[in-house]
């Protein structure tokens, strides 16, 4: 198995420090508002690690945390907490916004096929474990306290800028967006490890501390979660582009910090779904949710395809074009695989050799786009049997987890169904060959009568409900 590593900044092998079982991190949700599907890209993705290495035969750990509170509305230390601004938005308390947001993310989570999972821990159930690592930093020296709170000191670990290689000038305080000066701290890149009372006079959230009334700094709960049930080591951290600084930056820092050695060995960063606008933000207002995707008339399997066409180490452009045209992809090739008798006996060679090219396009960075290629070259050879066919498709949906094989109610639209749309579809593109653009016309109409408007892209004509 062999994927890029943020870290060395090149694909290598992926080697676990235990033979066979792999500790593997994600960084969770800020569940102040519901995820967009950018956010979604980045869980899915990292869905299809895990379930690849499980695939290829490792014992898999995985611990993912739910931000509820310590998250700014910088990533850095300032403006006021996501989780507060969320409260007051919609008249709830931070632990009532906390809940319902959490059980929205896994909503989609479902939705989407993406495995829960081991262990998911609030960051809330945790807040004695920060402090028992904050007061082991101090007494190492590594932290101090500073206009009440607490701070990591950067310049006492080496090589902090571990991702990329960052020259001092560029990091001056409020050249990033979102950065304000902080007098307290005694280096520009120090970051807080915990707040008190003395700056935010209302979080809703507090805690005793030695240093006072306050509460954590978002990046030392992803630390002690990890460690918490993960122990010293790490094998991969996962998260979106986006958190490669200051987040995991600061994590190791602390991590390495606090545990006199090498924390983690692999970074696994997803990068964004943008827009023709650029990335899709939650700051922006204007993302795009699972939930009016599906208004829309899509599926949130059709989306999960639409990411698997697209390699994780790029960003992934959304428009509805695109979108469409994966989607109509997608249903074409699921009513394919739905169709083929289960006939014969499974050829367990035949479908062993099958898995050997699929096997390789996942272990070779993840390539899920060759993955699917894979197969659709399968269900062209004319020497399998059916049985054998749709053992392979259960084999690779265990990795891809579309739901090939699985029946659906078909689905109406004011008394038509999917496959009478696709019909209609290949009659107005006869009609439009023979020229005959009345009849295309027609039939465009009598679609969009029943609330199916049709798209006509370079690629073809896919449509969509409503």
């Amino acid at each position: 198995m062999k994927f890029y590593n943020t870290l060395t900044r090149r694909v290598e092998e992926f080697v676990p420090r235990e033979p066979g079982k792999v500790k593997m991190y994600t960084c969770g949700p800020t569940v102040y508002n519901f995820a967009h599907i950018g956010n979604l890209r980045t869980y899915l993705m990292e869905d299809v690690l895990e379930k690849t290495l499980r695939y290829i035969g490792y014992d898999v750990t995985r611990v993912m945390n739910i931000t509820d509170i310590g998250h700014l509305s910088s990533d850095a230390d300032s403006g006021e907490d996501k989780m507060l601004l969320g409260a007051k938005r919609e008249h709830k308390t931070v632990l009532e916004l906390a809940k319902f947001y959490t059980d929205a993310f896994f909503r989609d989570c479902e939705a989407l096929h993406i495995k829960r999972p081991d262990v998911v821990q609030p960051a809330t159930g945790c807040v004695e474990d920060f402090i028992r690592v904050i007061e082991a930093l101090v007494e190492k020296g590594y932290a101090y306290k500073a206009g009440g709170n607490v701070y990591f000191d950067t310049s006492k670990v080496e090589n902090y800028h571990k991702f990329f290689n960052f020259r001092e000038e560029d990091l001056e305080v409020g050249v990033r967006e979102g950065v304000d000066e902080d007098a307290n701290k005694r280096n520009k890149n120090d970051f807080v490890l915990w707040f008190t009372k003395s700056k935010f006079e209302d979080q809703a959230l507090k805690w005793d501390s030695p240093w006072g009334v306050g509460y954590p700094g978002w990046h030392i709960e992803c630390s002690c979660i990890a460690m918490k049930y993960l122990g010293e080591y790490v094998d991969i951290h996962c998260g979106g582009i986006d958190n490669v600084f200051p987040h995991h930056t600061n994590e190791i820092a602390q991590s390495e910090a606090y545990l006199g050695h090498e924390w983690c060995r692999y970074w696994f960063h997803v990068l964004h779904l943008n827009t023709a606008g650029g990335k899709m933000s939650k700051s922006s207002g204007g993302f795009l949710t699972l939930k009016k995707l599906e208004e829309e008339g899509r599926t949130p399997m059709e989306y999960r395809f639409f990411c698997l066409l697209s390699h994780w180490r790029n960003s992934l452009v959304y428009s509805e074009d695109t979108f469409a045209n994966a989607a109509n992809a997608f249903r074409k090739l699921k009513s394919r695989c739905l169709a083929i008798p289960a006939e014969g006996e499974v050829d367990a060679a035949a479908a062993a050799r099958w898995q050997q090219p699929f096997r390789a396009a996942l272990e070779d960075d993840l390539n899920t786009s060759q993955a699917i290629t894979c197969l659709y070259d399968m269900l062209k050879d004319k020497e399998l049997n059916g049985a054998t066919k749709r053992a392979v498709i259960e084999d690779y949906d265990r990795v891809l987890s579309l739901g090939l094989l699985e029946e659906e109610a078909k689905e109406e639209v004011s008394g038509i169904d999917a496959e009478e749309i696709e019909r209609q579809i290949a009659a107005r593109a006869a009609a439009k060959k023979a020229k005959n653009y009345a009849e295309a016309d027609r039939i465009r109409a009598e679609l969009a009568a029943k609330g199916v408007t049709l798209i006509d892209t370079p690629a073809g004509t896919t449509y969509k409900i409503g």
